[in-house]
């Protein structure tokens, strides 16, 4: 079973781990990517936790990363197709 809420640094790994398939290994997603995400508005606060941290729902993580990916492999040397 998959969690449902990811707090920002387990999106941060996550997205990281998608990132690097399509960049091998060069592109990484850090946590405060994650909060820009936020304010640019790729990804949407899903909830908060026990000390009030905002917490992210998966495939809004994903979403987020796949709208962002081009330029952040860009970045990194990597031209996308």
């Amino acid at each position: 079973m998959t969690r449902e809420l990811y707090n920002g640094a387990e999106a941060a790994a996550l997205a990281t781990q998608w990132r690097r398939l399509l960049s091998a290994n060069a592109a990484r997603v850090t946590r405060p990517a994650i909060c820009n995400w936020v304010n640019r508005g790729h990804l949407r606060i899903a909830g908060l936790d026990e000390h009030d941290r905002p917490l992210y729902a998966l495939a809004d993580i994903a979403r987020a990363e796949k709208a962002t990916r081009p330029r952040a492999l860009r970045l990194v040397g990597i031209g996308t197709q």
